[in-house]
């Protein structure tokens, strides 16, 4: 399945910029998280010397009427890239649905944006933050899943950073390189990673010319980098 859309998500970037504030996590030590604790447990095994993350949890939780369907989402330090892992598209707490195999819809997202000199790197943080909710909303609202090696073509010329000025326009997705699919006690989760990539190349891959793999294989890396240059 590969999965299109067409809506500007820069435009919608501005309307949920502040619905998430920076957190530690304390608002769900009261209420039982096995969900939750195991993706946790999972990103400390690939960076294990980061026990507290940046994390950026919602004002107003889905199920209580909020607009943003994660719960939070955390920021790892790669280095060179910073690693952003969702809380929200699995079960994070009891378990609900009746599928026994899958903890909720089966997957977190995750995203490695390049660190640069960013004029506010908070604000570039937040972004992303807020396109990963804008993706989770469209499943959570149209039972549209996002899976690997499927593209996310949005239809907009602007870039997805804050000052929609780079040439990476939509996504591409593959399995997570670093962060391994999980049995939690809610069911099977695995980590689908968002790249970026130009519209050029997204509809090259709409018309056919390449495939998610190969335009993976020529890019070369799974860190989204907003000054590349287009390989299409």
């Amino acid at each position: 399945m590969r999965v299109q859309f067409r809506i500007g998500i820069g435009q919608l970037l501005k309307v949920r910029e502040f619905n998430m504030k920076q957190d530690d996590n304390s608002e769900n030590e009261e209420v039982q998280s096995l969900g939750w604790d195991a993706i946790t447990a999972e990103c400390e095994r690939v960076y294990p010397d980061q026990k507290n993350p940046k994390h950026y949890g919602t004002l107003i939780k889905w199920a209580l009427g909020g607009k943003d369907p994660l719960d939070g989402i955390s920021i790892y330090d790669g280095g060179d890239y910073w690693h952003f892992v969702t809380f929200g598209m699995s079960e994070l707490y009891e378990k609900e649905s009746e599928d026994a195999q899958y903890s909720g819809y089966g997957m977190e997202f995750t995203f490695k944006l390049k660190k640069e000199a960013y004029e506010d790197e908070e604000g570039e943080l937040c972004n992303i933050c807020n396109i990963l909710q804008t993706i989770a909303r469209i499943t959570f609202m149209k039972d549209e899943l996002f899976l690997a090696y499927e593209y996310l073509y949005t239809g907009q010329t602007k870039g997805i950073d804050s000052k929609q000025e780079s040439n990476i326009t939509g996504f591409i997705t593959i399995p997570d390189n670093e962060l391994r699919t999980i049995e939690t006690p809610n069911g099977t989760v695995e980590f689908v990673s968002f790249i970026g990539a130009t519209n050029a190349e997204l509809l090259a891959i709409q018309h056919g010319e390449i495939s998610v793999e190969e335009l993976y294989d020529q890019l070369g890396s799974d860190v989204t980098d907003y000054h590349r240059v287009s390989v299409k």
